[in-house]
């Protein structure tokens, strides 16, 4: 009366064998790179305006560590950007840095948790400095 099915259900799910999958810690991997080098491409960015010294090597540091990660493949790095205002740089390699922190701190990368926290006071000193100045006068 019916006539059996010959191909498979649109429905079924796939084999597990049918896809590739990564690891926790490969996944984690990705994550962080991805935050650092985030990070890595506002700190070249702050490099114009800010003009801090501390800044070239903390961009040097933070381009070892994305290519550390990614199997020695460096980062792309972006131009110092034009004089403008670093507050919201600032904070944005602030929140960047403590979420590279979060990560590296899951994935127990020391290395990357110390530069990640480094920067996270790095930018909260550099976010409190224009305060400090205009209190001062």
């Amino acid at each position: 009366m019916y006539e059996p099915i010959r191909s498979k259900s649109v429905h079924s799910t796939p084999a597990a064998s049918d896809f590739p999958h990564r690891s926790r810690d490969e996944e984690l991997d990705i994550q962080l790179a991805g935050h650092l080098a985030a990070l890595l491409a506002v700190t070249d960015e702050l490099r114009g305006p800010a003009a801090d010294p501390e800044l070239d090597p903390a961009a040097e540091r933070l381009s070892a560590e994305v290519a550390r990660l990614r199997g020695g493949q460096a980062p792309v790095r972006a131009v110092p950007g034009a004089a403008t205002d670093p507050a919201p740089l600032h904070r944005r390699a602030h929140t960047l840095a403590g979420r590279a922190l979060v990560v590296a701190a899951s994935r127990a990368d020391t290395a990357a948790a110390i530069l990640a926290a480094e920067r996270m006071e790095a930018h909260t000193a550099a976010l409190a400095a224009p305060r400090e100045l205009s209190a001062a006068r």
